[in-house]
Formats: structure tokens, sequence, C-alpha cells
């Protein structure tokens, strides 16, 4: 297996690192990483312009954590939609104070309020991309426009659209690299490192809701239906487009 201190014993990086063929080159070493020794590289090696992405679900939490016993210093962001659950919200308290971290917050650029007397009132319920474009996609991209490198929480059995996720790759939507040190884990993995660490997570995952977004296109998913079935019920829509290709 690589070792992860051969990233660290090339710096200064290269300018190579940040190319499409420079992270090729990894990629396959980095299939190899445990997710512990790619976030602990990814922190080294991009700080400080690389930052955990959250909202809070299951393997948000354990990322968090994991970073946390990597090092000392990380940074965490989340995309406040203004329609998060009230759970949700008092998780990111929880987080905080466990592990003495600021999570920064990014919002769109309008207020519910002034969504509504622009694009008519519940978009959500007309328009979903259009109401993900603006309160996610555009955060999203302010913010990752500041950074060199993200960690995501995606798996790869979490939906078809992200099946290829590979473990370290170019995100040429966004012109950074991002890490998916999940890519290669299951729920039932999830959930052990979960209960084997005490890590805090949303309770909403305790009534149905294996995957949780904003509380008007969020439901409990019903016995036998896909993870995924709780997400724009109804709207032929899996993803918010934070994560396409």
């Amino acid at each position: 297996m690589g070792s992860i201190s051969d990233g660290v014993a090339a710096r200064p990086r290269a300018a190579e690192s940040y190319t499409v063929d420079g992270i090729a080159q990894r990629q396959a070493e980095a299939e190899r990483w445990s997710a512990e020794e790619l976030v602990r590289w990814g922190l080294d090696e991009f700080h400080p312009e690389v930052a955990i992405a959250s909202s809070f679900g299951a393997e948000d939490v354990v990322l968090i954590d994991v970073a946390a016993r990597a090092q000392k210093h990380f940074r965490v962001f989340t995309l406040d939609t203004d329609f998060l659950f009230d759970e949700t919200y008092a998780l990111m308290g929880q987080i905080e104070q466990r592990y003495g971290i600021e999570i920064e917050r990014c919002r769109s650029a309008l207020t519910p309020e002034e969504q509504a007397r622009q694009h008519g009132e519940a978009l959500w319920g007309r328009e979903p991309d259009r109401c993900c474009s603006l309160r996610k996609v555009e955060p999203l991209t302010k913010k990752l426009a500041g950074l060199d490198a993200w960690i995501t929480g995606i798996r790869r059995d979490q939906a078809p659209a992200r099946a290829n996720a590979r473990k370290l790759e170019w995100d040429a939507k966004f012109g950074l690299v991002k890490l998916n040190p999940l890519a290669d884990w299951t729920s039932d993995q999830v959930w052990d490192y979960i209960r084997a660490h005490g890590v805090s997570y949303n309770p909403l995952h305790d009534r149905n809701y294996p995957s949780i977004g904003c509380t008007h296109c969020t439901r409990p998913v019903l016995p036998g239906e896909d993870p995924r079935a709780g997400r724009w019920s109804g709207f032929q829509k899996t993803e918010c487009g934070l994560h396409a290709k």
C-alpha cells in the first residue's frame, strides 16, 4: 500500500498535483488507502484550503469524527438553505461544541422571502432543480472557488449517479480536488463506526429518514423503498446537483 507520508514528503507540492493528470496518477494508490488515511493526507496536503462539506447526515458526522482524530485543526462547511430541520440545526451546535470547531455556513444570496418574491411561493414544489440551484449549487460554487480541495461523505452504493465515484478525483465541475473517503463504505460500516465511537447523529435517522435534506423536500421512507426515495418525492430527481459530473 502506498504510504500517506509519500504525499507529505513531496511538499512543497508540484503544480501537477492540481491537474487532472496529476490526480489520475494518484487514484489507484488512493483507492488502497483507508478513510482515515485519505482524510489525514487530504487535510495535510491541502491545508488550509481544504474543508469537509457536511449536510450532517450519518456519513458526514463520521467524516468529522475521523478528521478530529487525524488533526486538531480542520474546516467544516455546510449549505444552510434556511429550510433545514430543527434537528439538523441542533446537531450542528452539538458538533461545534464537541469538536471545538465553528461550522462555516454558506447561504443563498436570496433570503427565503426574496426568493418567494422573485420566483413565486414554494419554488421547491414547482421547480425543485431551480430551488436547489439557488440555495445549494450557487452557494457551493462560491465556497469552492476559495478552496483547493473538498472532502465529501458520498458513497458509491447511495445512488446510481455516485456508483463511479473515486476516493480521489478531479472535480471538473468546480475545478478543484475532491476526496470521497467513504466511497467504498456500506451503510452498515457507517453505523458501526457511529456506534463504536459514540458519534452524535441526527435523530431523524431513527425515524426512517436515511437521507436528510430540506424540510420541504424530505420525507421518511416506507418499508422496501429506496433509501433516497424520501428526497424530492414525486419528482424524477434524486440529486441536488452538488455531485453531478
